[in-house]
């Protein structure tokens, strides 16, 4: 998943990002509002984390332009203001969710969670495929009765695949799916990960069919 993460304290948006990166989660951090415009311009995100006070506006004017657009990106509020009809307000301008500082990781990335899962963007109950079953809850997948481990970007390649079998998923798709601008992506990055998860579907009827030109796509047998 790529996530566009709008907050002007550096630190905290390190934090975020990196934790969040530990989860296979590709992260752009946006330190104003004008910085995000650009960003939504050059990519399409699964999920918003927005900051309320920003140092060129408030994030509620932001989250009012982006559902006036029609943009359906779920939001996710982050602000100091712990007020019931804050909380209200950032609700009824199309937030999806509404997380007040300090909060634990922890909790926001249940937050997180939720919202994918909400808006399907997100597998989390166990899944199958051909002879595959998939849990990424406990990031595994269970191949003739063998359970096998997955790194947490593995984890998230799987998803975007199964989420569309058959379906030809380009490099650049994928590369935009599972990175973000800051981190060093070479050109056979992708080619790494698909390599990966291939070796850990081998015995399985679910494969990676390279398709010369175009991309990858999951197919049964």
């Amino acid at each position: 998943m790529r996530f566009l993460l709008v907050e002007d304290n550096a630190d905290l948006a390190a934090s975020v990002a990196a934790r969040l990166g530990l989860e296979g989660h590709g992260v752009d951090c946006a330190g104003t509002l004008a910085e995000a415009e650009e960003f939504l311009l050059a990519a399409s995100y699964d999920l918003i984390l927005l900051d309320i006070m920003l140092p060129d506006g408030d994030g509620r004017d932001f989250l009012a332009r982006h559902r006036r657009a029609e943009r359906t990106t779920p939001v996710i509020v982050m602000t100091a203001r712990s007020a019931v009809s804050d909380r209200v307000d950032a609700l009824d301008t199309g937030a999806d969710d509404y997380i007040t500082k300090p909060f634990d990781f922890a909790e926001l990335e249940a937050r997180c969670r939720a919202v994918l899962r909400r808006r399907g963007g997100l597998v989390q109950t166990q899944r199958s495929f051909a002879d595959l079953t998939f849990d990424p809850l406990s990031a595994t997948i269970g191949v003739a009765g063998e359970s096998r481990d997955l790194r947490s970007r593995e984890v998230r390649l799987l998803e975007l695949f199964l989420n569309a079998p058959g379906r030809i998923l380009s490099k650049e798709h994928l590369c935009d799916r599972l990175f973000s601008f800051s981190e060093p992506v070479t050109d056979n990055a992708i080619e790494v990960y698909v390599g990966r998860l291939r070796k850990k579907l081998a015995g399985s009827r679910a494969r990676i069919e390279t398709v010369r030109g175009l991309g990858y796509r999951l197919t049964d047998g």
